[in-house]
């Protein structure tokens, strides 16, 4: 292109029309105003910049994005995360209550919960990796611990045993020890055999953990107590109370009887239990 060719180019886009607006009665001049090509395509940039700017912060800060198809809304993101996390507590809670009602069927069946097994139990490698420090504000919190549960009735972790001794138990059953603790034997509770009819009693405050029948121990009840205590009940003809349901150290929960293919006559099984280790229960109760 020329140097005349320019010329006229730009000449063309700066020469100015004039834009006139009449009355068409009387061709009275209302509004009339000078303008190039180059001011109008000025003009209509400046216009279309605004425009797509004002669209898109208009689309971003107010509730019209959420009309736009494929764009979450915040409230729903947020919504999701919260389910998300939730469905996450949810089955760290589902997992813990499988563990718990694995245990129960373990005791249930005579055997120990620890044949269970816990996958995440360290091994003996990582024990030893393990570097153990002493610091003086843990002895210090210790010893405060240590005093202020002294004179508790229950004691403390460090002496479980003999808070246990001080806890008073309700007679499940009076009656005659036919078999004794034995864990050689695999024998984890006592037989009692007692006058056909009689009530079974709670012998703490607590929950129905189960309440159920099985095969080998016949109608079995089982109830979860404070301080880590679990007590239960085979062989039982009647069962008084249903899984979940609030009990009292003395109430009836069911009564003596025959049933299950591990039983050879009227008389209960009872098995009391502490932090998933069965104890001897003639030590803590007189039948």
């Amino acid at each position: 292109m020329s140097e005349e060719e320019k010329r006229g180019f730009w000449e063309r886009w700066r020469y100015k029309y004039r834009f006139v607006v009449l009355n068409s009665d009387n061709f009275e001049e209302r509004l009339s105003f000078k303008l190039s090509r180059l001011n109008i395509f000025v003009l209509s940039s400046f216009a279309l910049v605004f425009l797509i700017g004002s669209t898109i912060l208009l689309i971003s800060l107010t509730p019209l994005r959420e009309y736009i198809p494929g764009y979450t809304s915040t409230n729903m993101r947020r919504q999701v995360v919260g389910l998300n996390h939730l469905s996450d507590s949810l089955l760290t809670v589902l997992e813990s209550k499988d563990r718990y009602l694995n245990n129960i069927r373990f005791i249930i069946a005579g055997k120990t919960p620890k044949e269970i097994g816990d996958t995440n139990t360290p091994t003996k490698q990582n024990i030893e990796d393990v570097v153990f420090e002493i610091v003086s504000e843990d002895s210090v919190l210790r010893t405060q611990i240590e005093e202020e549960e002294r004179f508790s009735l229950f004691a403390s972790a460090n002496n479980k045993e003999q808070g246990l001794k001080n806890v008073l138990f309700f007679t499940p059953i009076k009656g005659v020890v036919t078999q004794s603790f034995n864990t050689k034997n695999q024998h984890l509770g006592v037989d009692v055999v007692a006058k056909e009819n009689e009530a079974i009693k709670a012998v703490l405050d607590g929950t129905v953990a189960l309440s159920s029948w099985t095969s080998e121990t016949g109608y079995v009840i089982a109830i979860l107590h404070d301080n880590g205590l679990f007590s239960v009940y085979k062989h039982n003809s009647v069962l008084l109370k249903k899984q979940g349901a609030k009990v009292r150290a003395g109430e009836a929960i069911a009564i003596i009887g025959n049933s299950g293919e591990l039983s050879t006559g009227p008389h209960l099984h009872f098995e009391l239990w502490h932090n998933n280790k069965a104890i001897d229960p003639e030590q803590y109760i007189v039948f």
